[in-house]
């Protein structure tokens, strides 16, 4: 399976499901069952407005792990997305923050889920976190092993990071396109929700012939400059009240975007 056989359409809108702080994390409240409720209720709106897709993230538990994730969060996370799983019938992934590769591909195993987000894929980064190192050796085997058809979106660039050594855009590109063996590259800002760069989009398009997809700052008033240049997009704090990534969705701000989407779709 290929990103097109998963997104038979072309550029497909994704929408992060950004869940509740999960049991074990500073934030946690205390209910799984508030976490699942919220999460499906999300789920329910992105499915009216015709979303393509979804991502699923244990968002709200920073201080994010840099790597392994504990017991209790693979466990939460899996069964928040069997449930996503159920209510969404279009593809939905895993992100398991911060780069816990081997679980997203576990809890995408065992929920039905259909492709995993990796922050970093290969190399290295300093980040919030420290100093995270790829394991793309680790997650292909693991894939491998599983016999799963779980697709694999790698960041390049990733946010909240910067490469550690001289490593450019384009030499990133390159090397998740081929040594990392990734399905698709994401291009984001430098933040949770800040501008994808032009520039570095277009140097990416010019070094893989894998999708391409913006990973932050899309928003209903940039998304027609956007358009053109990538292969999918992947939306998250736009959705949520404000535009702030902490809010909760705000269903009018689905309308308005996929409306946008639409009509643009339409001219094409």
């Amino acid at each position: 399976m290929n990103f097109n056989d998963l997104f038979p359409i072309p550029k497909p809108l994704i929408a992060c499901i950004h869940l509740a702080a999960l049991p074990g994390s500073p934030g946690y409240e205390g209910s799984m069952k508030k976490v699942i409720e919220s999460a499906i209720w999300e789920a329910e709106i992105f499915n009216k407005y015709g979303i393509d897709g979804l991502i699923v993230e244990n968002f709200r538990d920073n201080p994010f792990y840099p790597d392994q994730l504990p017991p209790e969060t693979i466990a939460a996370m899996t069964a928040v997305t069997q449930e996503i799983v159920k209510v969404f019938p279009r593809p939905v992934g895993v992100n398991a923050l911060r780069n816990d590769a081997r679980s997203a591909l576990a809890i995408s195993t065992a929920s039905g889920a259909c492709f995993i987000r990796v922050n970093i894929h290969i190399g290295a980064a300093i980040t919030d976190q420290g100093i995270i190192q790829g394991k793309a050796h680790e997650t292909l085997r693991l894939r491998k092993q599983l016999n799963e058809q779980v697709l694999i979106f790698a960041d390049v660039a990733v946010k909240h990071a910067a490469p550690l050594g001289n490593r450019t855009i384009t030499d990133e590109t390159k090397d998740l396109s081929t040594r990392g063996m990734s399905d698709a590259i994401i291009v984001t800002g430098n933040q949770t929700g800040g501008k994808t760069d032009i520039l570095d989009l277009q140097k990416v398009k010019e070094n893989t012939a894998l999708p391409v997809l913006i990973g932050s700052g899309v928003t209903d008033k940039n998304l027609k400059e956007y358009y053109n240049l990538a292969d999918g997009f992947i939306v998250g704090s736009y959705f949520k009240e404000e535009g702030r990534a902490s809010n909760r969705v705000e269903e009018n701000r689905v309308q308005l975007l996929t409306g946008v989407f639409r009509s643009l779709k339409s001219t094409k």
